[in-house]
C-alpha cells in the first residue's frame, strides 16, 4: 500500500476541519469531546471500549449496534442511570460514569 493510502482519513477526503472542543468527565476523567458527538463517540475516540457490566457475571459491554436497538452501550450520565451512549449526544460539563448492572444498586433493585 502507498504511504499517500494509509494517510488518508475520512476527515481528510472531505476536507474538513477539527471543531472545537469541550471537556466531559468520565469515571473521574476529563475527556474532549465535540459538537454533536455522541457519548458512545467521545469514549471511542480516548480509546475506552467498554462502560458497563451486565447484571448477572460483570462481563464488560460497550458500545454494540450502535443504534439503540441493543442496550448494551448503557451509562450513568449526570446520576441518571440506562442512558444509551450511542444516541446520547454529549454536552459541555457532562458526567458519565461506568454503569454496574442495572444502575440502580444504591437501591437494591
Amino acid at each position: 500500500m502507498k504511504a499517500e493510502n494509509r494517510d488518508r482519513t475520512p476527515r481528510s477526503l472531505v476536507g474538513g476541519s477539527p471543531a472545537a472542543t469541550y471537556g466531559i468527565g468520565f469515571d473521574g476523567r476529563e475527556l474532549p469531546a465535540q459538537a454533536g458527538q455522541s457519548i458512545a463517540a467521545v469514549l471511542w475516540a480516548a480509546g475506552i471500549l467498554a462502560w458497563r457490566t451486565t447484571r448477572e457475571g460483570g462481563a464488560p459491554r460497550g458500545a454494540f449496534c450502535g443504534i439503540g436497538s441493543c442496550h448494551d452501550c448503557l451509562v450513568t450520565v449526570n446520576g441518571r442511570p440506562n442512558q444509551r451512549a450511542c444516541l446520547l449526544p454529549a454536552h459541555p460539563g457532562d458526567t458519565v460514569t461506568t454503569q454496574e448492572g442495572t444502575g440502580h444498586a444504591d437501591l437494591a433493585v
